[in-house]
């Protein structure tokens, strides 16, 4: 009999995965690890080698882990729901003129949901992952904040995390950092895991070009959208473009057209095939629109809170006044925020606590 009972461990072949299993294992939970296989690279058309978590390598390191330890490592495939879910909406998303963020959708939609439901079936009270993140809990309610690693803090992919998924989640590594991470590896004999790298593409587009992916994925995309209009913030015809699922909102290499002065996306209008481009005063904001909302630490987004809000994975945050008008959240930002694109995620944060998060609809510029 285990002391604290049995623990379904996400484990993808990588350092902090192991690590997770690893001191789990010590604590004295009845550890089972599980490994996802969530995409097949080979099948994108993609030109670089298949690596990461879904990497054949990948899984066999998991499981050497697993018999090195002693105890049970399953394999699952969930490529059909995560293809059907997570890259069909990457895929919608760009096309309607959106820049989507596949791995808050995955975490939330697909990777818990496949746990729980794997847990449930091999009698696992908890689940747990590698993830660089703390749970605490306030008035009965679970809610992420940020891990002692800010470097490495993932609470910001975590906002979608429901109340039944955060009660029944463990996340070792939060308390650590990741030298601290690999030096624990490095003392159990793991010493060439301790120096294994790392990848943050997508998994399923590991060579980092969305557009190519995009076009593999969508017959006759590029004839469809190529031609389309580049115009000023006035309205002005000024260039033309690839097409609009290729340009995302802030960019400015890749343009190929000579305007004299830096010139940056600041608007995607996909029904007209229009990319709007402006000066970088241009992609100011001072307010913006978050809707599919799920509030963690209170039973729903305060009106009137004033929270730290990000607005993509390495931002800093600033600070706006919420206002929850029931479905949406409007964010109001007390100091102008550059490139807020409509299908990222927005994160507001109380101190290092998650309140909850959304994905941005709209962005106003009063």
């Amino acid at each position: 009999m285990s002391k604290h009972g049995r623990v379904l461990v996400a484990m993808s072949g990588g350092i902090d995965s192991t690590v997770t299993a690893m001191m789990l294992h010590e604590q004295g939970y009845e550890v089972v690890g599980i490994t996802m296989k969530t995409w097949d690279y080979a099948n994108s058309g993609g030109n670089k080698k298949e690596t990461g978590c879904c990497s054949l390598d990948s899984i066999n390191d998991a499981r050497e882990v697993a018999v090195d330890m002693g105890f049970h490592h399953f394999i699952v495939d969930i490529r059909e729901d995560f293809g059907d879910y997570v890259i069909d909406n990457f895929v919608d998303e760009y096309l309607a003129g959106r820049t989507p963020n596949p791995c808050v959708l995955c975490n939330t939609h697909i990777k818990w949901s496949s746990l729980l439901k794997r847990a449930d079936q091999l009698g696992c009270e908890f689940i747990a992952t590698g993830h660089y993140a703390i749970i605490n809990e306030l008035d009965g309610r679970k809610f992420v904040t940020k891990s002692k690693d800010m470097k490495k803090d993932q609470s910001y992919v975590l906002w979608g995390l429901s109340q039944e998924c955060l009660n029944r989640s463990l996340f070792p590594l939060g308390p650590y950092t990741k030298p601290e991470v690999r030096q624990m590896a490095f003392e159990r004999g793991y010493t060439e895991l301790s120096k294994k790298g790392e990848s943050y593409e997508i998994c399923f587009v590991p060579d980092n070009d969305y557009r190519g992916f995009l076009k593999r994925r969508v017959d006759g995309l590029e004839e469809r959208v190529a031609g389309g209009d580049f115009v000023s913030v006035s309205g002005e015809v000024i260039g033309k473009h690839k097409g609009y699922p290729f340009y995302t909102i802030g960019q400015r290499k890749g343009l190929n057209v000579a305007f004299g002065k830096p010139m940056y996306v600041t608007e995607i209008k996909a029904e007209s095939n229009t990319v709007v481009l402006g000066e970088v005063a241009d992609l100011l904001r001072n307010g913006m629109t978050v809707g599919k909302i799920n509030s963690q630490k209170y039973a729903e987004i305060p009106t009137g809170l004033e929270a730290i809000t990000q607005i993509r994975y390495n931002d800093p945050g600033t600070m706006a006044r919420l206002t929850n008008l029931g479905d949406t959240v409007e964010a109001e930002f007390y100091a102008n925020v550059k490139g807020v694109a409509p299908g990222q995620s927005a994160v507001f944060y109380e101190g290092d606590d998650v309140v909850g998060g959304g994905i941005i609809m709209g962005s106003m510029k009063r």
